[in-house]
């Protein structure tokens, strides 16, 4: 069978090149071409692999939505999983980029429902960072500045835990998209991940 014209396969379904061209297109449509990578280059054949992988996510969470009869109704807000530059550094550019989907945020909340953190752990957070989750002190005048006094656990305990178990939830989504990629995608030569070392656009220059 020739792969000439298919940039993927997701569940054995084609994403062909055609899809990744009109993708690249767009996206070069809506942003100044001096973000962008010139088309040909190998930085420009790095943001098609990155593309791609976008692609395919899109369509393994699609795939696994309609197995778990979710739709997008009830999706949180984006900033809600993605509260920061942080997080979307935490949970990598490629799923940061799919949960601007709403079913993606559907499949976030489904797939990490059961994620929490320990006490022990919250314990520990607030031991390691005691000024964390303090509030800024009055210098008057208008003026904050930062505190000196750490808050005690019981007053700052809600931060903590929404703070961990938002990292974890980023954790196991990423960790279980990574798990579902292997097994449902197929990537063609010369749409390897961008991060591939074996693919030959995957090069450090300093």
């Amino acid at each position: 069978m020739s792969h000439t014209h298919v940039a993927a396969t997701v569940a054995g379904v084609d994403v062909p090149v055609a899809d990744v061209d009109v993708r690249e297109a767009r996206l070069r449509d809506a942003v100044p071409a001096a973000a962008l990578p010139r088309a040909g280059t190998s930085e420009g054949r790095q943001l098609r692999r990155w593309l791609t992988q976008l692609m395919v996510t899109e369509r393994v969470i699609a795939a696994e939505a309609a197995a778990a009869g979710l739709t997008t109704a009830g999706a949180p807000a984006e900033d809600e999983l993605l509260p920061g530059n942080s997080a979307r550094l935490e949970i990598g550019s490629v799923a940061a980029a799919a949960l601007a989907d709403p079913l993606t945020r559907v499949m976030f909340v489904h797939v990490t429902a059961a994620v929490d953190v320990a006490e022990t752990d919250v314990t520990a957070y607030h031991a390691r960072n005691p000024l964390r989750f303090a509030p800024p002190s009055d210098a008057g005048n208008g003026w904050r500045t930062a505190t000196a006094v750490a808050p005690p656990l019981a007053a700052v305990r809600p931060l903590i835990v929404e703070h961990l178990r938002g990292a974890a939830r980023r954790r196991a989504f990423r960790l279980w998209l990574d798990a579902r990629r292997a097994e449902l995608v197929w990537l063609a030569p010369g749409y390897e991940h961008p991060g591939d070392p074996r693919q030959p656009d995957n090069t450090h220059r300093h």
